[in-house]
């Protein structure tokens, strides 16, 4: 699949796959020198690209599992969302959950981009809803005791 990037900074990076079977293409900071984030609170750092996804796709940015378990540094929204029609720059919101001030430096890859399929539901209102085995048990109700 392709996808159309734009470079809305010349010090841009393109993502990069890490191995021939990744899943996540690398997203890199786009900042001049470096952007620390102090303990517990959250920096939104710049990519210095747009994309164009495909109609009925989505970039899922995730965290990189070596910035989160070395510096403790991941999405603060968990997992942000890339909708097929925005043209704006992906940045990412990084959080701190560390004790001690971290460094994102420019070129540094901070997150990671799946582009994945969605369906778009059509939710319709009803009385009732089907009945299951498990019914309204929610958290932890399929679990063993």
């Amino acid at each position: 699949m392709k996808i159309n990037i734009k470079k809305l900074n010349k010090n841009a990076i393109i993502p990069t796959y890490g191995s021939e079977y990744a899943a996540g293409a690398d997203l890199y900071a786009c900042v001049e020198g470096e952007v620390e984030i102090k303990p517990h609170t959250t920096a939104v750092i710049p990519t210095g690209i747009a994309l164009e996804l495909p109609l009925g796709y989505a970039g899922l940015i995730y965290a990189r599992s070596g910035l989160a378990t070395k510096k403790g540094l991941a999405p603060a929204n968990k997992v942000g969302v890339v909708d097929c029609d925005y043209r704006g720059e992906v940045k990412v919101a990084l959080h701190n959950h560390s004790d001690v001030a971290q460094c994102i430096c420019a070129g540094e890859r901070i997150a990671q981009l799946v582009i994945t399929p969605y369906i778009t539901a059509a939710f319709e209102e009803a009385d009732e809803l089907s009945a299951t085995a498990r019914g309204a048990g929610g958290f932890g109700s399929t679990g063993s005791k």
